[in-house]
């Protein structure tokens, strides 16, 4: 029964990114409306297989490498839709359908077994942390689509720039916001509000390094192309983050 609206949203992010890419080569006002319209298909699914499976595990899907990936694919779609109908930029509008959909495509070939949730995962804080930093995750990736385009692209450059910097002071506020959630939780279960586990440590540098792009972009003006490179650097520390620290290194918060 899960299955089906999992498959449903792979399916719908696929459409809706093979109408982004025919978008870019045939002018047409119904492409895009389109691929939106599946991109929102594609959102529904998702959100109803995870109320679904919040109901029958009993607690929030949130738990492991396998649902934090569902909760990735349907932030960056979610925070992609407002950007699409707002700026309608159809350089990036592919290749962030693409990116949701290799995030769950991924998540497909992984472990979909529901279990039960430690003894430290059993909090309120558990939602609120990890909703906050998959949304801020979802805008710093669309940033770095946009970045990357703009590194390779003379057209359009001025706004991509924007996109950009829009994306990053909102996945910057969220990030912030789950360092905090983070960090309190953390208290309530361990008794302190930060020990340099490696997903600490390298939330703290990922963080940094957006700080440094906002503060070069608003001191020193930087923009186009310099700027960009901080927001490639970003997100690649935020990947690192995400996946090499669970892959990688042992920790308290190691769940791959």
């Amino acid at each position: 029964m899960l299955s089906i609206y999992l498959n449903i949203a792979f399916a719908a992010y696929f459409t809706a990114m093979i109408f982004y890419f025919m978008e870019l080569f045939f002018k047409s006002k119904l492409l895009p409306n389109i691929a939106r319209l599946f991109l929102v298909c594609g959102i529904l699914s998702l959100t109803v297989y995870m109320g679904l499976r919040w109901h029958i595990a009993g607690r929030p899907p949130l738990s492991n490498m396998f649902e934090s990936l569902v909760v990735f694919a349907w932030a960056i779609a979610v925070v992609f839709i407002f950007i699409d109908i707002k700026y309608k930029i159809k350089t990036i509008a592919a290749p962030v359908a693409l990116m949701s959909l290799i995030t769950l495509g991924y998540a497909s070939m992984l472990d979909k077994e529901i279990v039960s949730l430690l003894p430290a995962l059993k909090s309120n804080w558990l939602t609120i942390h990890v909703l906050t930093c998959f949304i801020g995750y979802a805008a710093l990736a669309i940033s770095f689509i946009s970045s990357l385009i703009l590194l390779f692209k003379k057209s359009d450059s001025q706004i991509l720039d924007v996109i950009s910097h829009k994306m990053i002071a909102f996945g910057f506020l969220f990030l912030t916001l789950g360092i905090i959630t983070g960090a309190v939780w953390a208290n309530s279960s361990w008794g302190t509000y930060w020990s340099w586990d490696p997903k600490e440590t390298w939330s703290l540098v990922t963080w940094i390094i957006y700080a440094l792009y906002l503060h070069v972009r608003l001191r020193r003006g930087w923009k186009g192309k310099k700027a960009a490179w901080v927001s490639v650097i970003g997100f690649l520390a935020m990947l690192f983050t995400y996946f090499g620290v669970n892959y990688l290194l042992s920790g308290l918060h190691s769940y791959a």
